[in-house]
């Protein structure tokens, strides 16, 4: 067998274990703002490749408060958060845009750049609890019913905010806890919470030499399960750290990705994990990594198999399928890689603009869909070729929070609507 196949064949066999060991619930729901695989890959088919105008418009909620987290949904349930009034709010819809609840967590602290909110993390939910986390500090778990069942402020137990900016980093769930990370000038750490009390299981420091504005930090881990092993990716303040879920070790890490000493290289763009690599956006989107997974201690000169300069984004995760990486840029560029090369099979810009991408890109049903700031989102193909199959608009509302994707409807929630499109 040539190494090329073998190569090919290894990432197959360890993409089906990693997404053999994802609960089937889990595809059967959006749980967390990357999907169930947590790659940005939707499940099902029958998604609209066409709306506005009234066509494939189901409904539209207006929303009662400012927010850019990303909702999630379970079941009939959708939940999404927001600020109002001075304080921040969970509020859950049902399938056919009526209200269910709205609770109250802690008070606003508001955002301060024109697409930051305090309300930028997204929930994540296991089917039992829905965890909330807000630029405030308050961090909670609530039943589907709206009651907090336990309510920490972070910033009260581990210390202040100390961001430039508005506060990113969404919670993400291991087997048996729900994390968060901090990274930030001053004391960074990752914390894990039992799901069921929200007491602290473990809490590691993870505090690195990035200076200044590097060492910030707005991006999402990344929890993958291989077998019996479960672990937690981290990227930022100019590393990536691999962590053990049971009790927050770390493994390895790849650094310094910053080696001028950049002073303002803070990240927002997660990794996203491919077989056995994983794929990094860093250095404002300058640089795109794919480093192999794995090893001890500091693997920066063995494990970083390739880079790219040049495709990447500051602002926009990576989605990944079946050994490709499908990049947006800031600006509107996509790109679709060979995730064991990092080599271009294509790219294009679907329309050229002055508008910025913040939404992350999904795929599905064999279709990339990227959303513009403008609320205007491009349909590709997935294929070989670039190729633009549609575009639509959403009245110009702006759009940072990535679309949601599920049995064949799309939910895309605007600074003011929160929409349901899908074929009547």
């Amino acid at each position: 067998m040539n190494s090329r196949i073998w190569t090919t064949f290894t990432l197959i066999c360890v993409t089906a274990s990693w997404l053999a060991a994802i609960p089937s619930w889990a595809w059967e729901n959006w749980p967390n703002w990357r999907g169930p695989g947590l790659n940005g890959v939707a499940p099902g088919t029958g998604f609209p490749t066409e709306w506005g105008s009234g066509k494939n418009v189901r409904w539209k909620l207006p929303l009662p408060g400012r927010g850019a987290s990303t909702p999630v949904v379970w079941g009939d349930t959708i939940v999404l958060t927001f600020g109002a009034d001075n304080e921040n709010f969970v509020v859950a819809i049902d399938r056919n845009g009526k209200e269910k609840f709205r609770t109250a967590v802690g008070k606003e602290s508001p955002g301060k750049h024109k697409k930051g909110t305090g309300s930028n993390p997204s929930a994540v939910t296991d089917g039992e609890r829905i965890y909330v986390y807000f630029k405030s500090g308050d961090f909670a778990a609530l039943d589907f019913q709206g009651k907090a069942l336990w309510h920490h402020n972070l910033q009260q137990l581990y210390g202040e905010d100390t961001l430039w900016w508005d506060l990113g980093s969404s919670p993400v769930l291991t087997s048996n806890a729900v994390v968060v990370t901090c990274m930030q000038t001053g004391p960074s750490y990752l914390a894990a919470f039992d799901r069921a009390s929200g007491n602290v299981l473990w809490k590691v420091d993870r505090n690195v030499d990035a200076p200044e504005e590097a060492a910030q930090s707005y991006s999402t881990p990344v929890v993958v399960r291989n077998g019996d092993s479960e672990l937690i990716y981290v990227l930022g303040a100019d590393h990536i750290t691999a962590h053990q879920a049971q009790d927050g070790k770390e493994l390895w890490r790849v650094g310094s990705l910053n080696p001028k000493q950049d002073r303002y290289f803070r990240s927002i763009a997660s990794p996203v994990a491919s077989g056995d690599l994983l794929i990094a956006p860093y250095a404002r989107g300058q640089v795109l990594l794919g480093v192999k997974t794995g090893g001890s201690g500091d693997v920066t000169r063995s494990h970083v198999v390739w880079q790219r300069d040049g495709v990447s984004a500051d602002v926009p995760t990576p989605a990944a399928q079946n050994g490709r990486v499908y990049v947006c840029t800031d600006r509107g560029e996509v790109a679709c890689l060979d995730a064991t090369s990092g080599k271009t099979i294509w790219s294009g810009n679907p329309e050229p603009n002055r508008n910025a991408y913040s939404a992350s890109p999904i795929l599905a049903d064999g279709k990339v869909y990227v959303t513009r700031e403008d609320g205007k989102t491009f349909v590709l193909a997935q294929g070989d070729t670039f190729k633009v199959l549609a575009a639509n608009a959403l009245d110009g509302e702006f759009v940072v929070a990535t679309p949601v994707f599920l049995d064949g409807r799309i939910y895309i929630r605007t600074m003011e609507n929160l929409y349901c499109l899908g074929e009547k």
